[in-house]
């Protein structure tokens, strides 16, 4: 994961293009050059079936963490990622945005259900035991930090980038939070292509 990290700055810095892809325009995201293959989830998805990345293979996912409890950074993100989809128009179909959470005492599937689809009804979330979701976050050098409150109720700090993987499962950029829905829609289009 240091060297995902590693190679996310460099790449950044630079302003590579991601190796072995279509793209003749930069992304906006940091870029992993090379792409590298995005370590497999083993959690359960909220659509009932297993959550792995391999399911996916032919469309580009959008890979978060966050929780149903978020005031702020994640219904944000999540806005974004829907109003990008909607942009999109047909070509939304080739992607699937994945939310995997940070909080797994209080989100279970029902919870991220209704949570994830407010936003968008084809948002899977990704849930499972504390074990899992350390071992989800670790691979992709997720950091999370529980933040207890006065009145016993509690927030959780994480880490707020999207995690774009192309069509052939590739780790291919890391968008930081913040970015607008065009941004996310003129990387789409770009990874759509390769």
């Amino acid at each position: 994961m240091h060297r995902i990290a590693l190679t996310l700055v460099l790449a950044g810095a630079l302003g590579a293009p991601a190796a072995g892809s279509a793209m003749d325009m930069p992304l906006k995201a940091g870029v992993l050059s090379p792409a590298m293959p995005a370590p497999e989830l083993k959690l359960a998805g909220t659509d009932g079936k297993p959550l792995h990345l391999a399911r996916f293979r032919g469309r580009v996912v959008l890979l978060a963490f966050g929780y149903s409890r978020c005031p702020e950074v994640c219904p944000t993100t999540l806005a974004t990622l829907a109003g990008a989809r909607k942009k999109l128009g047909a070509d939304a179909a080739g992607v699937q945005v994945v939310y995997v959470t940070v909080d797994p005492e209080r989100d279970d599937a029902e919870q991220m259900r209704k949570f994830l689809g407010v936003f968008d009804p084809t948002f899977i979330g990704g849930i499972g035991t504390r074990a899992e979701i350390d071992a989800a976050q670790k691979s992709y050098g997720v950091s999370s930090t529980k933040k207890v409150f006065g009145s016993g109720g509690y927030g959780i700090a994480h880490t707020s980038s999207i995690y774009m993987i192309d069509r052939a499962g590739r780790l291919a950029a890391v968008m930081p939070y913040g970015h607008t829905v065009d941004d996310f829609v003129h990387d789409l289009q770009i990874l759509l292509r390769g």
